[in-house]
């Protein structure tokens, strides 16, 4: 079996456009432009809060809920934007 030998004169193979996209990419630090972005804390809309509740109240805020379809604590969410105003 004998090599193949590559002639004098062979065109290179050509560098195909991906590739020099991927090479930009490698050599670039992002860390900076990450940094500039805020990092990636995730940008809440509500905040986690937390409260005592005695048994029977959550057995009612259920029973209504159920009847609207929800659960107990979107329920209760409801409940203070309806009536926050009044006190």
């Amino acid at each position: 079996m004998t090599k193949r030998r590559q002639s004098s004169n062979a065109v290179p193979r050509k560098v195909r456009s991906h590739d020099l996209h991927v090479e930009e990419f490698e050599k670039r630090d992002l860390g900076e432009d990450i940094r500039a972005a805020g990092g990636l804390r995730p940008i809440r809309t509500n905040m986690p809060t937390s409260i005592v509740l005695e048994p029977d109240l959550i057995d009612k805020l259920r029973e209504k809920a159920a009847k609207r379809g929800l659960g107990y604590q979107p329920m209760l969410k409801v409940i203070v934007r309806e009536h926050l105003d009044e006190y």
